[in-house]
């Protein structure tokens, strides 16, 4: 699948101008975002660290010519300074209440953390602005089978039907980018007549 780096951004006029449906990939910091990302596209197209807090900009991805796929700073990292934790929920919630392009999207969380206030937050503000959200559960590699399932029982308590992935194996990835182009990518193309270039 051709993934193309298109540019990064923090303010609105700094995104991209040429006007197509965009997908956006949030979490916390360390949940495995931009390693989703590379099993996605097959190469090592996203900035992978051990260190969390790597992603500090708004990373827009061209996949095939189709769609943007929006990489966005993980949340949560309490290393970071107060004032650059507010700086990045302005940028995101910026991002998510402006861009009318955006279609969905993909929560990614590290299977062994529990759903959190700020999981909530996120959902919440994606429905009020009408985003539909998909529930990545990530690195299930590192989980045994009973503990994998209570994890999924309790996303989908929260009314959530998750996928389970683990990026190291490229389990699950798949089902999750056949559901983004069914879902969000192929249904866009047959009743969106307003995506064009500006």
């Amino acid at each position: 699948m051709k993934f193309v780096f298109e540019k990064s951004a923090v303010f609105p006029e700094q995104y991209p101008l040429k006007k197509m449906p965009e997908v956006a990939v949030a979490g916390r910091s360390n949940s495995g975002k931009s390693s989703i990302i590379n099993s996605w596209a097959q190469t090592k197209i996203a900035k992978v660290s051990s260190s969390p807090g790597k992603t500090r900009l708004l990373n827009f991805f061209l996949v095939e010519n189709k769609f943007r796929l929006v990489d966005t700073p993980g949340y949560g990292f309490a290393a970071r300074t107060q004032n650059e934790r507010k700086s990045w929920q302005a940028m995101i919630e910026t991002y998510l209440a402006t861009r009318e392009q955006l279609k969905g999207l993909i929560l990614i969380m590290d299977i062994r953390r529990q759903w959190d206030e700020e999981e909530q937050m996120l959902t919440d503000w994606c429905n009020a602005q009408g985003i539909q959200v998909f529930v990545v559960l990530n690195k299930a590699d590192k989980v045994n089978q009973k503990e994998k399932y209570a994890s999924v029982k309790h996303i989908e308590s929260e009314g959530f039907r998750p996928f389970v992935t683990s990026a190291k194996s490229k389990k699950g990835v798949e089902a999750l980018i056949q559901a983004v182009w069914t879902e969000w990518v192929l249904k866009i193309s047959d009743s969106d007549d307003d995506i064009q270039e500006l």
